[in-house]
């Protein structure tokens, strides 16, 4: 199993587009957020030591910026921000100080969404931007933290079952013989509980975002998801359980000869004790 802890660092700003620019490339660059969020909530959690089942000693972690303005002068709409600061934006998303081509600029552009003509949000792979009210971003800061936990989820099953099928090509390397087979049986309890696992936390995963009452906050979701990688930490973690589903299968069809070949022994060699004691009798 896993769990997650978010850890939500806050830095007000008020300025000009150009020292949001600087400052959001230094950042998202040159300040290593992700250790002291790490050391934070593991102080945290030391005081909880006590509640904790099996914790990992290792974590996997992202960290993800989010650039939330609540007030531009002249309150542009959506449209007009985009059509007269759509550059800039790209530049905060990207964290980069320097002009980005006419390309990258409208692919970053390409990922934004709106609800009323007076909010924005374009999501990145590493940042958003976000332009709405305080009560009005809540939800998708929220939809882009979940998005967030949804992909350490999914990279941590994709560690688990590459450590999982590791071991089990290991154990097949030992060969096949008629007590490596025998012993396949455990190997193959082992794997398929823990194909049936992830496969049952999965389908929790997909299912989770059903809570979503609106379509405008699941297509949120959905264009986040997609930028922070999901989808593709996802198929590798199918990809993985197909995999590990037909090793199991093999591993119990190779048991089962295994097993078929000790009982036809097993008979063959009463037979011969049988046909013994009865030839034996006759000569008497």
């Amino acid at each position: 199993d896993y769990g997650v802890v978010s850890v939500v660092l806050e830095l007000p700003f008020s300025g000009d587009w150009d020292t949001l620019i600087r400052l959001g490339s230094r950042w998202v660059w040159d300040v290593d957020f992700e250790r002291y969020a790490s050391r934070l909530a593991r102080e945290k959690l030391s005081r909880a030591a006590s509640a904790l089942v099996k914790p990992y000693e290792n974590w996997l972690s992202e960290d993800y910026f989010i650039f939330h303005v609540c007030q531009i002068a002249g309150n542009p709409s959506a449209s007009e921000l985009v059509a007269s600061r759509g550059e800039r934006i790209a530049q905060i998303v990207r964290g980069e100080i320097a002009q980005l081509s006419e390309g990258e600029r409208q692919e970053i552009l390409q990922s934004r969404i709106s609800y009323y003509p007076s909010d924005l949000a374009v999501i990145g792979w590493n940042a958003a931007f976000l332009y709405d009210s305080e009560s009005g971003a809540e939800a998708a800061i929220q939809l882009l933290e979940y998005a967030n936990s949804q992909l350490l989820e999914f990279r941590h099953y994709d560690e688990l079952l590459t450590r999982e099928l590791a071991g089990v090509y290991a154990s097949l390397d030992k060969g096949t013989g008629m007590l490596a087979r025998w012993r396949m049986a455990r190997d193959a309890r082992k794997l398929h509980t823990v194909f049936l696992d992830v496969t049952e936390l999965t389908e929790h995963a997909d299912n989770a975002i059903k809570f979503l009452s609106d379509m405008f906050s699941a297509r949120l979701y959905k264009l986040a998801a997609a930028k922070v990688g999901v989808p593709d930490y996802k198929d590798l973690v199918t990809q993985k359980l197909r995999t590990a589903e037909e090793l199991y299968r093999f591993m119990v069809d190779q048991f089962n000869q295994s097993r078929a070949f000790v009982l036809e022994l097993m008979v063959v060699i009463i037979l011969i004790i049988e046909l013994l004691f009865l030839f034996g009798g006759k000569s008497i």
